[in-house]
């Protein structure tokens, strides 16, 4: 049985992947406090991504696997 949560973190996780890798600022050359733009985007998203997986961990550790079913 899938359940919302399922879902949601599954969103969740397919959009953290998909845009992991900044492919739309390939090219571009902005430097912001001396590092590029996208360097700036790897550091706002790990920080996203670690977020993310701490309220995972939190709140529904196991979904996937189906623990405590």
């Amino acid at each position: 049985m899938v359940t919302r949560s399922a879902v949601g973190w599954g969103v969740v996780f397919a959009v953290l992947v998909a845009l992991a890798i900044p492919w739309f600022m390939w090219g571009d050359t902005t430097v912001v406090a001396g590092l590029p733009v996208w360097l700036w985007w790897h550091v706002g998203w790990l920080a996203l991504t670690s977020v993310a997986f701490a309220l995972f961990a939190r709140r529904d550790w196991g979904t996937f696997v189906g623990v405590g079913r």
